[in-house]
């Protein structure tokens, strides 16, 4: 009798987990790429005033739901301008180092969120992705 009380109140966990489970499956996120072309050169602080450095980098856009494509390619002029604007005000040494990058990477998204926000009324951004990422200094 144990053993099939024990068996029951398995089986019914087992179920309740499922419904819970899937239930969280209906709510899930929509979530949408958008990618800012074509890739972003522009310049960096050198270490020197004789010194100018570059960086190359291709950028996602992590967006909050699929719905939001349209807004992110209307305002793409303003989002590629912006991350120009981050990316020229960095010292080499945070260009060049992977917390640096990191960084940059955070500083970006926190901007383009704030953009987004202001024009559109909605962050829309989860997050932003550096798929390629190159330095060079002259």
């Amino acid at each position: 009798m144990k053993k099939t009380i024990w068996v029951l109140v398995s089986l019914l966990t087992l179920l309740s987990y499922h419904s819970v489970v899937s239930g969280q499956e209906t709510t899930r996120k929509n979530y949408a790429y958008f990618s800012l072309e074509p890739e972003i050169v522009t310049n960096y602080l050198g270490s020197s005033a004789r010194k100018l450095g570059f960086v190359r980098v291709s950028i996602e856009l992590m967006l909050e739901d699929a719905e939001f494509l349209e807004a992110a390619e209307h305002h793409s002029p303003l989002l590629r301008a912006a991350t120009i604007e981050a990316f020229g005000s960095q010292p080499a040494e945070k260009v060049k180092s992977l917390t640096g990058r990191e960084d940059i990477r955070r500083n970006c998204l926190e901007k383009l969120r704030e953009l987004m926000l202001r024009e559109t009324g909605s962050e829309m951004i989860k997050d932003v992705i550096f798929t390629k990422y190159l330095y060079f200094q002259s």
